[in-house]
């Protein structure tokens, strides 16, 4: 009888002992899963902000500036020049007017030209 209870003892904590071995090898392989999940999130978030970036650098005025004086077909013009369609009987006809009109509210409240200066950084 006392060997019947050995073995079984014996057995009992034999198979306690790879449970418990099952389940910490089980909770090393979850963390390396989560590590590895967690290490490609990260990635992802880099890549995104990457592009966030490359976005927001693409689509600056400064960027935008550039690509345009780049081509050689565009032209700011020196003077502005207004065009009032006046519908007539042959059609509408473009009259020009010029620009260096002064009324007398332009007269009274106009104190020049307004000029915007850019900041070179």
């Amino acid at each position: 009888m006392r060997l019947n209870k050995f073995l079984t003892m014996v057995l009992s904590v034999t198979l306690f002992s790879l449970f418990y071995v099952y389940q910490q090898t089980e909770i090393v392989r979850l963390a390396y899963s989560e590590q590895k999940q967690h290490s490609v999130f990260q990635d992802l978030l880099d890549k995104n902000s990457n592009l966030r970036y490359n976005i927001e650098k693409s689509c600056s005025l400064v960027n935008i500036g550039a690509s345009v004086s780049n081509h050689s077909d565009f032209q700011m013009p020196d003077k502005f020049q207004l065009v009032r369609l006046v519908p007539g009987k042959e059609g509408i006809t473009f009259v020009q007017q010029s620009a260096n009109k002064e009324t007398l509210l332009s007269r009274i409240f106009g104190k020049g030209q307004a000029e915007a200066k850019t900041i070179n950084p």
